[in-house]
Parts: C-alpha cells; sequence; structure tokens
C-alpha cells in the first residue's frame, strides 16, 4: 500500500474526530491551544491505537480467513464508510466544551471505532507497514483534530456533516480500489 493511500485512509478515518472537533470549538466560549491540543491527542492517540489493536486480531485470524480477504477488506471499508455518509444526514453532536477525562475518551473511543476494523484490513493487506500507518493515522487525526476546534470555534456549525462525507466516501473508494486490485481488474 502506498503511502497516498494510507494517507486517504488517514484522512478518511479522522473525519470522525475532526467532526466532533468542529462541535467542541464550537461550544468553546474562548479559544485556548492547550484545548485544540488536548483534543488532538486523545483523538490522535485513540485513532492510532484501534488500528494497531485490530491489525493484532487480524493477524491471529488471517491465515484462516486469505481466501476471502480482499472482499472482507471492502465489506468493512465499505461499511464504515456508509457508516459515516448515513450518520453524516442524521443528528448533529451537541454542544459541550468539557476535556474531561471520562468525556474525552468515550468521544475518542466513540471516534476510533472504526479505525479498529480498518485494523483488520491492514493485517490481511501484505503491503501494509503496520507502524507507519499507525503513526500516519495518529498524526494526520491529531492535526485534522486541532484544526476542527480551531474552525468550529471560527466557523460554526454544519461542517462536520460534510467532513464525515468525505471521510465517508474515501473509505468506500479505498474498500472498492483494494477489492478490484485482487480481482485484476485494476492495475496495482
Amino acid at each position: 500500500m502506498s503511502l497516498w493511500e494510507l494517507l486517504f485512509i488517514a484522512i478518511g478515518l479522522s473525519m470522525d474526530a475532526f467532526a466532533v472537533s468542529l462541535c467542541k470549538g464550537l461550544a468553546m466560549k474562548r479559544l485556548v491551544w492547550k484545548n485544540c491540543v488536548i483534543v488532538g491527542v486523545w483523538f490522535g492517540v485513540f485513532q492510532a491505537l484501534m488500528p494497531l489493536l485490530g491489525y493484532l486480531l487480524g493477524l491471529t485470524i488471517g491465515p484462516y480467513i486469505t481466501a476471502v480477504d480482499h472482499w472482507i477488506a471492502f465489506v468493512l471499508l465499505a461499511l464504515i464508510g456508509a457508516k459515516m455518509l448515513k450518520e453524516s444526514f442524521g443528528e448533529q453532536e451537541e454542544r459541550n466544551e468539557s476535556l474531561r477525562p471520562w468525556l474525552m475518551l468515550t468521544l475518542a473511543v466513540a471516534t476510533s471505532i472504526d479505525a479498529f476494523a480498518v485494523g483488520i484490513t491492514f493485517a490481511l493487506l501484505p503491503s501494509v507497514h503496520i507502524v507507519s500507518a499507525i503513526a500516519l493515522i495518529g498524526l494526520t487525526t491529531f492535526l485534522l483534530s486541532v484544526l476542527g476546534v480551531k474552525l468550529g470555534h471560527q466557523f460554526g456549525k454544519g461542517q462536520g456533516a460534510i467532513a464525515e462525507r468525505i471521510g465517508g466516501i474515501i473509505l468506500i473508494a479505498m474498500g472498492l480500489k483494494i477489492l478490484l486490485e485482487h480481482l485484476a481488474l485494476l492495475p496495482i
């Protein structure tokens, strides 16, 4: 998997965290950079940790499912992308500027569950260097989350849904690409 492909996956995965970060920024009466970094660290760490955990699980079950691994990768990425698209048309997050650890832990886990499934997919793909992948996912999510808080504070509500839609489309496209490459319908 190329660096560009990993970057697109990282951006797609970080869109949930970006959307929640926009809401956090919107709720903040006063923008403090320390708070932007706190949000970025929570989301970045969990977006890096969850694919690693998924990868480890995928290594365990991988040998038993190699004949259909491309279908599993496609289905997981397509389902995650479709879920993001569906959620982007639903209710928007309510305003809450709190950065209490329990709340941030809950948000970080909730926004990174998709990354766990992607980690399983990574274990099924021989061309993924997991350390590079999780570092890129974590850093991308950190940066986009910090940016999300800043933008949310400046521009207001409504951008989170757009971010989730873009992320969903990216993940569906990557899943389709993996499937088509394996079926030899696209050049590798």
